[in-house]
């Protein structure tokens, strides 16, 4: 039986195996800090291979920082991780399909890798800004200042300083570490996106022009489609010399291609503006140097506007007619020639010469011409299910003040919360009714808020993830005088109030609304380093140990490590049952089941076998003897041959 890998993917080895595949003379040998062989790449050989001309040098266009190869790295760096259920600190444990999960959103990110790999629809995040605090995000692989100037060239082969730098925010080291944070980031979210999915990013001005560039070459420059401005409250009580009130939210789509309209209209559009009519009406008259003036015969019948009466052309813009328009019933009684520039004279002649019934556009609409009151020839198409009307700046939806609302008594804790209506209407934009839906920089969790008011509201079963570092309250803070001590505590419990208050206020429409979470905290491995390294241990240690498997780990810790390692989502039900004195656990009806007891008797085994679950873990130390381990091999290939098995 293979053992589980319990550990995140190592992107590099995967992603130096694709290229192998491509090229596979670019394929090299190297040795690793342990002196013994490994694969690597020969890139300057790459280059060429990828370039119709010959290579020289090394300029090209790119957006560079020091420390952006480290982040890289970093990024596809396996880590020996585990994300613990914490049911205490949870809500509707045992029915809720939404995750908050505490600590470095990095890590956590990794760990997500398969269980959600191309499934999340939308990625809303709201990072810190840069604003001149210290990082709440510490990366192990951002820099240190004395690395950072060798980077950059700080000072010359004499130990003299190049040039004059000031500190704060014109620093280059300032933008390079929150580059890194960033960039490693967005590099591991963008690979959770499904292939229709979005991601938009809270900014402002102190770094919307590296984040650009950085979703540019993460996202490609082709799959953004916004960069919304959001009026917000403003600071008018400061002194600067303009106050600013508005904030930037980037919307950048992992394939353009695959995003449709969103089906939403502006909350800020008048009831009666056009844009709420059943039917669109636009003229097809259109002047210009590129539009050569032309005639139509415009014949008997015509549909017109009017009922009956008479329109003076010597009154009418354009077309120019050659004769007055004498309607009766609705139809024109006499051939016309109405000469101008047209938008659409093709499907004009299509139409008259149909006998006046509507045509297909090159959308597939239909699409019927009239006679306007004024003279004009309109077109006229129901307005398209898929058409909107969102516009890229976001007015009218508040700011910190509506959020302060939102958060109830728990206002005070945030210095600038995002309001649930500004979150609940991206997610119109975007989402169906069961999506989805990641903030790794939860915050004050307006994103879970806005997802289970948006659900109450549509009927929808949209699922939340959340994730946030616990950044520690500070002693005199407000948040630390009510009792809370980290950030985590007041988005849990922003979650519990905000759910509550829903249901509560629509108890007739969200009797099934899910308002629950469970918690999960990353930590370290589940396994002792013996596990990943047993043959650094001598033989007569490895006897003495009786378990690979750390001594505080739950059944529960290592089901859900199993979870991770076989990339299945967290947020299914299970059960758990007794079987001949062993604790058997079903994940989702058979996805996995697992039994991590202790001398297993070979009745249980069968018993999981005859279940044909597609996978089944055991303790790698759960046998008596190696017989019995082999035996549970021959049980399964006779009882459930198509099921997985591996051992911890």
């Amino acid at each position: 039986m293979d053992k589980m890998r319990m550990e995140s993917l190592d992107f590099t080895t995967q992603n130096i195996e694709k290229i192998g595949e491509l090229f596979p003379n670019c394929i090299t040998e190297t040795v690793d800090e342990t002196g013994k062989p490994k694969k690597a790449i020969n890139f300057e050989l790459l280059r060429q291979m990828l370039s119709g001309d010959v290579i020289d040098g090394d300029e090209a266009f790119e957006f560079t920082w020091v420390g952006k190869k480290a982040a890289i790295v970093e990024a596809n760096k396996p880590i020996r991780k585990t994300l613990r259920p914490c049911i205490e600190e949870s809500k509707d444990w045992d029915t809720t399909k939404n995750l908050y999960i505490e600590r470095d959103n990095l890590e956590v990110l990794k760990l997500l890798q398969e269980s959600y790999l191309g499934k999340v629809k939308m990625i809303y995040i709201d990072p810190p800004y840069n604003t001149g605090h210290d990082f709440i995000y510490p990366d192990s692989f951002i820099m240190d200042n004395d690395d950072y100037n060798d980077g950059c060239g700080y000072f010359d082969d004499d130990g003299n300083i190049n040039y004059v730098r000031e500190n704060g925010q014109s620093t280059g080291k300032y933008h390079s570490d929150w580059c890194s944070m960033i960039f490693s980031r967005l590099m591991l979210a963008r690979n959770l996106l499904c292939d229709d999915g979005v991601i938009f990013i809270s900014i402002n001005d102190y770094e919307v022009e590296n984040l650009r560039n950085i979703c540019n070459e993460i996202f490609g420059r082709s799959n953004m489609i916004a960069m919304f401005c959001w009026k917000t409250d403003g600071n008018f009580d400061n002194q600067a010399r303009i106050k600013v009130c508005h904030e930037y939210i980037l919307m950048y789509a992992k394939y353009e291609k695959n995003i449709v309209a969103p089906a939403v209209v502006d909350p800020n559009v008048s009831v009666k503006s056009k844009l709420n009519n059943e039917f669109i009406r636009n003229t097809i008259i259109k002047n210009g140097s590129k539009n050569p003036i032309s005639s139509v015969i415009i014949p008997k019948g015509f549909p017109c506007d009017i009922e009956n009466g008479t329109i003076d052309v010597n009154n009418v813009a354009w077309p120019k007619y050659s004769d007055k328009l004498k309607i009766e019933n609705n139809v024109l009684q006499k051939d016309v020639t109405a000469t101008t520039g047209w938008a659409s004279k093709a499907q004009l002649i299509e139409f008259i010469e149909s006998g006046f019934k509507a045509v297909i556009d090159t959308k597939g609409q239909e699409v019927n011409f009239i006679i306007s009151k004024t003279g004009a020839i309109e077109c006229i198409k129901r307005r398209s299910d898929k058409q909107s009307h969102v516009i890229s700046v976001l007015q009218n939806f508040g700011g910190s003040q509506k959020a302060a609302v939102d958060l109830d008594s728990l206002s005070d804790f945030f210095d600038y919360p995002k309001p649930v209506v500004l979150l609940k209407y991206l997610l119109c934009m975007i989402t169906a009714q069961n999506d989805i839906i990641l903030d790794f920089f939860s915050g004050s969790a307006t994103t879970a808020h806005a997802t289970m008011q948006l659900n109450a509201e549509d009927g929808g079963n949209r699922k939340f993830i959340m994730v946030q570092l616990p950044e520690p309250c500070s002693e005199t803070s407000e948040a630390y005088k009510a009792g809370y001590k980290n950030i985590c505590e007041i988005g849990k419990e922003r979650i519990r109030r905000a759910g509550d208050k829903i249901k509560a206020e629509n108890p007739d429409t969200t009797e099934n609304l899910d308002i629950g979470f469970r918690v999960l905290k990353l930590d370290d491995s589940n396994m002792k380093d013996v596990y990943y390294s047993a043959d650094e241990y001598h033989q007569n240690i490895l006897d003495a140990l009786e378990s690979n498997i750390k001594e505080d780990r739950t059944d529960l810790d290592l089901l859900f490590g199993c979870l991770l390692d076989w990339g299945i989502p967290l947020s299914l039900p299970y059960s758990s049952e007794i079987i001949d004195g062993c604790m058997v656990h079903n994940y989702n009806d058979g996805d996995l089941i697992a039994c991590f007891d202790e001398a297993i008797p070979d009745s249980v085994v069968k018993m999981i076998a005859k279940k044909q679950p597609l996978r089944a873990v055991f303790r790698d130390s759960g046998f008596v003897n190696s017989p019995s381990k082999i035996n549970v091999g021959e049980v399964f290939k006779m009882l459930s041959p198509d099921t997985r098995v591996k051992v911890l």
